[in-house]
Formats: C-alpha cells, sequence, structure tokens
C-alpha cells in the first residue's frame, strides 16, 4: 500500500539537520503541533490492524523532530488558565465542554497533546504528542509522556507513569492498547508495548530491558519489550549471582490472562482477585 509523503516532514527534517534552517520551516512545524492538538496527526500509527504487538505500529521520526524543534520557536512567558499560573513554552490545551473531556482541576495537558471524547483527566498531566483515546481514565497524579500513544477504555491508576520520548527520532513511545488496566503506581517507559486489554499489576516496574516472565506453563517463557494482549502481570523478583553473592533483581510475571468474568468491565480488583493476586 502506497502511503503519501507529509509534504513538512522534508521541511523539518532539514531544520532539524541545520537549525538555520528553523525559520523557513517554522510554520511547518507549528502547524504539526496544531495537528497533533486536534488529534489529525499522531507520533505514531497503527499501521497493521490484523496482528498485535509493536511490530503493528510505525512511528514518524519527522513528527517526533518537529516537536523538538517547536521548543526553539516558542518563547517562555507567564501563562494564565482561570486561577493557575504557568510560566513555560507551551500553553495548556484549550478545551471546552463540546470536546466531552474531563479535566478536573489542577490536572494539566498540554498544547500538542490529543485527547478523545470521553477522557477523563483527574489531577494528572499528558504532556506534548501524546495521544490519549476515548473514554480513557487519567487517574490522580497519573502522568503520560511526551508522545506516549494510550488506547480507548484505557485505565491508568493513580500515580502511574508512562514515560515519553522525542530524542533520539524514531524511538518507540510507549504504547497502551485499548482496554488495558495500569495499577496504581506502575512505571511504564522506554518504548515498552502494553497489549490489549492486558492487565498490570500495582507497583510494576516495565523498562525496555525488564525480563517479562511467563510462569503459567511448565516451562518459563522471557521476553522483554512487549506485554502480550490481555495477560495478568504482576512484580516479582528472579535471582542473579554476582561476584559478591546471589541477589533478585526485578522482573514482571505474567501468571495468566483474562476470561471473560474478568473483561474489561470489572474493576483491576476484580481482575487480578480471579487470580489470587493483591492489587
Amino acid at each position: 500500500m502506497h502511503t503519501q509523503i507529509d509534504p513538512r516532514a522534508e521541511l523539518i527534517d532539514a531544520a532539524f539537520s541545520d537549525r538555520a534552517l528553523l525559520p523557513e520551516a517554522a510554520g511547518a512545524v507549528r502547524s504539526v503541533l496544531d495537528d497533533l492538538d486536534r488529534g489529525a496527526l499522531r507520533v505514531a500509527r497503527r499501521t497493521q490492524l490484523d496482528i498485535d504487538g509493536p511490530d503493528a505500529w510505525t512511528v514518524d521520526a519527522w513528527v517526533q523532530r518537529a516537536v523538538v524543534l517547536s521548543f526553539a520557536l516558542y518563547e517562555v512567558k507567564p501563562i494564565d488558565a482561570g486561577e493557575l499560573h504557568f510560566v513555560d513554552k507551551l500553553p495548556p490545551k484549550r478545551l471546552t465542554v463540546a470536546d466531552r473531556v474531563r479535566v478536573v482541576p489542577p490536572g494539566v495537558a498540554r498544547f500538542g497533546a490529543h485527547l478523545e471524547p470521553g477522557v477523563i483527566l483527574m489531577p494528572g498531566f499528558v504532556n506534548v504528542g501524546a495521544f490519549v483515546g476515548a473514554n480513557t481514565m487519567v487517574d490522580t497524579w497519573a502522568t503520560v509522556g511526551s508522545c506516549a500513544q494510550i488506547g480507548r477504555d484505557v485505565h491508568l491508576a493513580g500515580g502511574v507513569g508512562i514515560g515519553g520520548v522525542l530524542e533520539p527520532p524514531g524511538a518507540r513511545p510507549v504504547i497502551i492498547e485499548d482496554g488495558a488496566f495500569v495499577g496504581s503506581r506502575c512505571v511504564v517507559v522506554e518504548g515498552v508495548h502494553v497489549g490489549r486489554e492486558a492487565v498490570l499489576g500495582a507497583g510494576l516496574v516495565l523498562t525496555a530491558s525488564t525480563p517479562i516472565v511467563d510462569v503459567t506453563g511448565h516451562e518459563e517463557r522471557v521476553w522483554r519489550g512487549s506485554i502480550p494482549a490481555r495477560a495478568v502481570v504482576v512484580p516479582g523478583t528472579r535471582p542473579k549471582a554476582f561476584p559478591a553473592g546471589t541477589w533478585h533483581l526485578p522482573c514482571a510475571l505474567i501468571i495468566g490472562h483474562r476470561v471473560a468474568s474478568t473483561d474489561r468491565k470489572t474493576s483491576l480488583n476484580e481482575a487480578l482477585r480471579h487470580f489470587d493476586v493483591q492489587a
């Protein structure tokens, strides 16, 4: 399938390599930020609908470059948002009742982020370039980093940290697929992909190098960087020998998969209780 190249990409790529060309590319950079804010453009997009996993996604590096260049275009200035006062280069996102998004004070989405209808943003933060799908909950003190892609019907529980990425351009952002539960104080960074309707237990830390161990079979299966669709995952440890002795390092344990009785309509607590695990 032929994909048409956006005419702004060449201008932005050239200005990223040579900042002397930034004035010529300024209009393109600003229009990319506008499109990200409206949801007309995304840093990463699903290009294969028939498979699960990170390979189904394509990252547009030139869009990430535009976000980086925007920081050189916009000046630091005082910004008023009602009774709240900020000092930044990018203003908070402007939303109206017609957008059908709830933002509970002092929750903030930054300009250049997109929130689909039905999103609830509690007192948390959504950074530039991020996309948050319809009917997703960003709970209290949860953060969604720059360019992260959050699907529809996702629950990011209190204190969740979703990492951001801007450089190097082309690096995959964190991707949370539709219907996932991310438990309290989870941290997901370094481009980790969380499959649709997966459940992450409280306190789980996922980096690109975190061992993800499926313990549901007779022998363990280990991989990194991606949580399978509908997997139920909790924090664990694995022994590792060092010269000073054997120590236990963090890992993620896949302890089961969601079934009809733990579908996306149930709470995180109920989904984990099905496997006799505390939330």
